[in-house]
């Protein structure tokens, strides 16, 4: 198992604890973010610190999980993101779409203004 899944109060927490978020791994990611929100589960944070490198694959997991979360009415946060991994969401302009965080505690913020203006 490459990721380590929690239910916290208002949101489900995913961290992957591979070091490549790959074609290896992603495959994995998708599936449990599709599990999580079927269950409804609509607020996930997803947790790189442990990510040094993502390829395509990756990035396109955690699209999945922004859309499948944004058609819930919810919100995807990653955060802790690897120079690595946040220089090539910033090559795909991706840090338009996503909503990105330095670390859990400012992406749990995140989540708490924004149920605030809910």
């Amino acid at each position: 198992m490459n990721l380590v899944i929690k239910k916290e109060e208002n949101y489900s927490y995913i961290r992957v604890t591979n070091e490549r978020l790959d074609s290896f791994v992603s495959p994995e990611l998708k599936a449990e973010l599709v599990m999580l929100v079927n269950k409804g589960e609509n607020n996930i944070i997803l947790d790189l610190k442990d990510c040094a490198y993502s390829d395509s694959s990756g990035l396109s997991a955690i699209l999945v999980g922004n859309r499948l979360c944004e058609d819930s009415k919810g919100t995807f946060i990653i955060c802790n993101l690897s120079h690595g991994v946040e220089k090539l969401v910033k090559l795909a302009m991706l840090d338009t779409i996503l909503l990105i965080a330095f670390d859990k505690q400012e992406a749990e913020r995140l989540l708490l203004q924004k149920s605030k203006l809910s």
